[in-house]
């Protein structure tokens, strides 16, 4: 939907990253779409974790671009309920992408991400792509 935000997951900024034709990347078809984005602060983590230091300046120009959501309180007391359910039925995720899906689901957002196999799992998320 137009306008409409949207969380993504770091997947989507990596395949980005990776493409030689960015134009071919999930993100830019997003970014066709008419959608507005957003990242929580553990994909800024990751992605900067993950970034040798001549990728940094690529993804500070990136950033710039989105919001960044914080995983506060809110979003902490939903991974916790996100995780029981997990948990209970044997299909806990890793804790980046229950903090990522907690944040969305948080703040109302869906999310969008080439990491379905994860976060199908999460009852409470509306998964774009």
């Amino acid at each position: 939907m137009a306008g409409q935000t949207i969380m993504i997951d770091t997947s989507i900024l990596i395949d980005y990253y990776r493409k030689t034709d960015k134009e071919n990347s999930v993100w830019i078809r997003l970014i066709r779409e008419g959608f507005r984005f957003a990242i929580s602060s553990v994909t800024k983590y990751e992605l900067y974790s993950g970034a040798t230091s001549l990728q940094v300046s690529f993804w500070d120009d990136v950033l710039k671009s989105l919001e960044v959501i914080s995983l506060d309180e809110a979003s902490v007391d939903i991974a916790v309920e996100i995780n029981a359910v997990l948990k209970k039925n044997r299909k806990q995720i890793d804790l980046a992408d229950l903090f990522i899906a907690a944040t969305a689901v948080s703040n109302g957002l869906p999310i969008a991400t080439l990491n379905k196999k994860h976060f199908e799992r999460v009852d409470k998320i509306e998964i774009i792509i």
